[in-house]
């Protein structure tokens, strides 16, 4: 059992042991919660392969606000075995993060879809790996009979959603912040819509929650990767239609697109509503930071509405990005740092605003029309804000061409501009 928190069952799953903290220092807790009185020095074993594994607690890395459907909490880790032998030892003088987190009993785990898209990342994918997480152990704990969590269930049946555990241990991977200029950030961002799409085409599965903190970095033979992480609010795609409303409205609120926020969407959430999410990502980062790693305080009071964002409810949200979306002289105010984005957030929003067009357009003509059997392309707003338009617009960065890694998309870039040529003759 993992001692310090007992809102827990402590009955191991079948063919498991379950990991266990050793010499905390802090008071024993019945929340889990009070994980953050766990000291620097503890140690926590777990199996691993065909023995186990020991690794000592550092400190508390992050621990979720305001995040619909459930709270994360990261820590990180190091080995605890001191006499690591270089290249004989996996681990030796690497970092790793343990996360926990509260999905509900239905949810798939994030390790089921990392042995997927391992499954599928070979031949030409083989480099698609580099831009996930590496997971090198994961457990499920059921809460017990005396839980709250039983308790509400109880209460409210069918309204309330069991939770259960969910741990992993993977390998600590850098943040945004650690990048060092506008076009280490832009391959960065454009690495997530390529791995995006990879995962969406292959092993068909849809993230649904880009946000800042899910977006990190892998440093490999001196070489930096964007990592999409966090796949806990994934979801297979053949599954999507038999998903309620509630289970739909995911991801991290500043981040989510606009549609999300309005009471009267039922979804689906399709991939275009993950781009989106890119996109405000892309756009509160370079309004609101002076470089990466810190917060622009001399010009907080005139990018104040993006403050907001972290906040206030989904009123106020809607509101604002409906103000960006359909708002056709919409421009940005950056900080100098991250001006280069400027070309990238208006033809961005130019294929939201025409995408958005276009749909009220079709919903026009099908209720004028309430006989004919029209179609309009939802996932891709009539093809407007499509992954090509995507990479297209991202492939370039202040006249840099960025490293496009899939045969696939490089050969497309090159129809695309084979076509852009011919329409130029």
């Amino acid at each position: 059992m993992v001692k310090q928190s007992h809102a827990f069952t402590s009955v191991p799953l079948e063919g498991q042991t379950l990991p266990e903290f050793k010499e905390a220092k802090g008071p024993s807790s019945n929340v889990i919660s009070e994980i953050e009185k766990i000291e620097e020095g503890c140690k926590f074993t777990f199996p691993y392969k065909d023995g186990t594994r020991t690794v000592r607690l550092q400190r508390i890395l992050f621990r979720s606000h305001g995040i619909i459907d459930r709270g994360t909490i990261v820590a990180r880790v190091v080995c605890a075995y001191t006499h690591c032998v270089p290249n004989h030892c996996d681990w030796s003088g690497k970092k790793f993060v343990p996360k926990l987190s509260f999905p509900s009993v239905t949810r798939v785990s994030q390790k089921a879809f990392m042995d997927r898209c391992k499954e599928q990342a070979k031949g030409e994918h083989v480099g698609i790996p580099n831009h996930f997480p590496d997971l090198y152990w994961s457990f499920d704990i059921p809460f017990d009979e005396r839980s709250p969590q039983t308790n509400f269930k109880e209460r409210f049946r069918d309204e309330y959603e069991m939770r259960v555990l969910q741990g992993s241990i993977q390998e600590e991977l850098r943040p945004l912040l650690s990048l060092e200029t506008a076009l280490e950030c832009a391959q960065v961002f454009y690495d997530i819509v390529q791995c995006h799409h990879w995962v969406y085409t292959y092993p068909q599965i849809l993230h649904r929650d880009i946000n800042h903190g899910n977006i990190m970095v892998r440093v490999k033979d001196g070489k930096k990767y964007g990592v999409l992480n966090d796949w806990e609010l994934a979801m297979w795609l053949d599954e999507r239609d038999g998903i309620s409303t509630s289970q739909f409205r995911t991801g991290t609120r500043p981040y989510m697109a606009h549609e999300q926020h309005s009471p009267d969407w039922e979804g689906p959430h399709q991939y275009r509503h993950d781009m989106e999410s890119l996109f405000y990502v892309i756009l509160l980062l370079a309004t609101l930071f002076s470089d990466p790693s810190e917060k622009d305080h001399e010009h907080s009071k005139k990018r104040q509405p993006y403050t907001q964002w972290f906040t206030q409810d989904d009123d106020f949200l809607h509101l604002k990005k409906i103000s960006i979306v359909f708002v056709i002289s919409w421009r940005p105010n950056l900080t100098r740092f991250f001006h280069g984005f400027l070309q990238w957030l208006g033809r961005l929003q130019q294929c939201l605003y025409d995408g958005f067009t276009a749909y009220t357009g079709f919903v026009k003509r099908q209720t004028d029309n309430p006989h004919q059997a029209l179609h309009f392309n939802d996932d891709t707003l009539g093809g407007h804000f499509s992954y090509d338009r995507l990479v297209w617009i991202m492939h370039q960065f202040s006249e840099e061409t960025l490293e496009t890694h899939s045969c696939e998309w490089q050969k497309k870039l090159r129809e695309l501009q084979n076509n852009k040529d011919e329409r130029k003759k």
